[in-house]
């Protein structure tokens, strides 16, 4: 998997160099901002607490400045986000097309006889139907595991000041739902291949019993509910394994996301019983 992720980031990059590196640069302010936004935003909880104590002589400039900070950043993360989107729009087209034209430059090399192979065209037939959205997908997943992880090692920093325990129990928390989330998809992508010769039966009779040229021997010879029978019965085969695969997975994730919940939860209560003893302030705590 890693070397397929490293080769479509080297197809990507290709396509077009300056949309690659200002899809990482959005990625990298993406993961940023969030922390940054909670970090204003518990200063402007202090600032507020600290002028409802001044009275009528409060001085309100600080939670204002603050306040507008707030809003910048919220901006800019909304800015990063559609940024996102449209650079992900923009190579989609372009990846697509790059791909298929080294497919179809590759195919006028070929022999007849590797056409001929039921292998080899499984995959010429997958190359070209997942070629403008296979290769982006694994980068953006890439991408958005980064800014996730960027996400977490900010917000870390900021929980690091009231207890590198916490830091760690929620990191262990979290890492259990990762791993299943991570084996599942893993377990998907090798069913996927090894029902190819399945999916391409079930297009071939799709194409048999509703083409007009094979309709007159589908007739003559009564085929129609044979074909038919066969085709629902390589849906129900297919769909029976995709169940049994989305059962497991949102079993799995479901129970060791409970998991991650209560130790979420748990720490909130320690750092509330902390700002109650006065140990942290309420915008700490909000953060």
């Amino acid at each position: 998997m890693r070397q397929q992720i490293v080769r479509a980031i080297g197809l990507v990059l290709q396509t077009s160099r300056p949309l690659t590196l200002l899809l990482g640069a959005l990625t990298v302010l993406a993961g940023l901002l969030p922390a940054g936004i909670a970090w204003v935003g518990a200063q402007l909880v202090d600032a507020v607490v600290l002028a409802s104590r001044a009275g009528a002589e409060a001085d309100f400039s600080p939670a204002l400045g603050w306040i507008i900070s707030e809003g910048l950043l919220v901006a800019a993360l909304a800015g990063a986000q559609r940024g996102l989107n449209l650079c992900q729009s923009l190579l989609r087209a372009q990846l697509g097309q790059r791909i298929n034209v080294m497919i179809l430059e590759k195919a006028l090399t070929l022999d007849l006889a590797q056409f001929e192979d039921a292998d080899f065209y499984d995959r010429l037939t997958r190359a070209r139907r997942e070629a403008s959205t296979r290769p982006l997908s694994l980068v953006m997943r890439s991408f958005g595991l980064a800014q996730n992880a960027i996400a977490l090692l900010s917000f870390g920093g900021l929980l690091v000041q009231f207890s590198s325990l916490a830091v760690l129990l929620l990191l262990l928390a979290g890492l259990p739902a990762f791993l299943v989330e991570a084996k599942f998809s893993e377990d998907a992508f090798r069913l996927f291949r090894w029902r190819s010769p399945d999916t391409r039966r079930q297009l071939y009779l799709e194409t048999v019993l509703a083409r007009e040229d094979h309709a007159k021997e589908v007739k003559l010879y009564g085929l129609g509910p044979l074909l038919l029978q066969r085709y629902r019965d390589i849906y129900k085969r297919l769909f029976a394994e995709d169940r049994a695969l989305a059962l497991r997975r949102d079993g799995w994730g479901f129970v060791l996301g409970l998991l991650g919940t209560a130790t979420l939860y748990g720490a909130y209560g320690w750092i509330a019983w902390s700002t109650v003893q006065g140990q942290i302030s309420l915008g700490q705590m909000t953060m």
